[in-house]
């Protein structure tokens, strides 16, 4: 199940990663914090659909508790996010997000008491390297952008390792659900605040692109990405998630390619290969380092 959970969660991040371009697109007419909002309240009521016709599964007080815990969690991370893209570039941001790689096994052990493995030390150190080399240009100059941006990959850290304690105690289908629903009032709510909507005209919703980007994104990047997390997360570690989780900008730059033949530099290209090797040495067994430990010993 461990290996099952791995690949279903490798596909969450490819998901993410190849619809990067399409929500580039869409929030060209639509403000993000806004587009977030109609995407989360259409994966909403997908999501309680499928409650009411095949889970039938009363809700409690501490499963709506866990759900706006995760929900608040997940869009705190969009809305430091979107105000940190406001004075920061996106490959800086893309970088300082993608620390959640080395933040998660530290919070794990803070919250979880979870001791890290070498590998995955080692593998987040790599990953962390590549996601540098695949993300920046070299400059590393902090601004209030940047630090908005790091709040938000503590929040989407804390979200990880939040899944993990409540992944386990509650129905995966309902506990999407509710935090998907939370994450779209809240980003209504953010949206009111810090976007003019009265900038908006109203043939943007007219779009067909701004309506195939709603569509796509609530379906596959938000209703079924967060319903797997949230399922089998329970089977691996947050450590193990956040290294999966750092191959979002890999899978988005080879869509780019594909798509718009974006091309990346060969640093880009090393930092990519960084974070898979990263990914592969965090699966690693752990007693290959021992035997080899004790042969250089012996």
């Amino acid at each position: 199940m461990k290996y099952k959970a791995d690949v279903s969660l490798l596909f969450v991040a490819f998901v993410w990663g190849a619809t990067f371009v399409v929500v580039q697109n869409a929030i060209a007419f639509l403000p993000p914090l806004m587009f977030n909002g109609v995407r989360f309240a259409i994966a909403s009521v997908l999501l309680w659909i499928w409650v009411f016709i095949f889970e039938r599964k009363p809700l409690d007080r501490q499963l709506v508790r866990a759900g706006l815990i995760l929900g608040i969690w997940l869009c705190l991370g969009y809305a430091f996010q979107t105000i940190g893209l406001l004075y920061t570039t996106s490959s800086k941001a893309g970088f300082i997000t993608g620390l959640n790689v080395v933040i998660v096994p530290l919070l794990s052990f803070i919250i979880l008491k979870h001791k890290p493995s070498f590998n995955a030390v080692v593998g987040s150190i790599l990953a962390t390297c590549g996601l540098y080399l695949l993300t920046t240009s070299g400059d590393m100059s902090i601004n209030k952008g940047d630090v908005f941006v790091f709040l938000c990959a503590i929040a989407f850290a804390l979200h990880i390792v939040s899944t993990s304690i409540y992944a386990t105690k509650f129905s995966s289908i309902l506990l999407t659900a509710v935090q998907v629903q939370t994450v779209s009032i809240v980003c209504f709510i953010c949206s009111y605040w810090l976007e003019d909507w009265s900038l908006i005209p109203l043939t943007t919703f007219f779009e067909f692109d701004v309506w195939m980007a709603l569509l796509i994104t609530a379906l596959f990047a938000t209703t079924i990405a967060f319903f797997i997390q949230t399922h089998f997360q329970q089977y691996t570690s947050p450590t193990r998630v956040a290294l999966i989780f750092a191959l979002e900008p890999v899978f988005a730059a080879l869509t780019a390619y594909i798509w718009n033949d974006e091309r990346l530099q060969q640093a880009a290209l090393f930092g990519a290969g960084l974070i898979l090797l990263g990914m592969v040495l965090s699966e690693l067994p752990q007693h290959i380092w021992q035997r080899k430990k004790s042969a250089r010993l012996s």
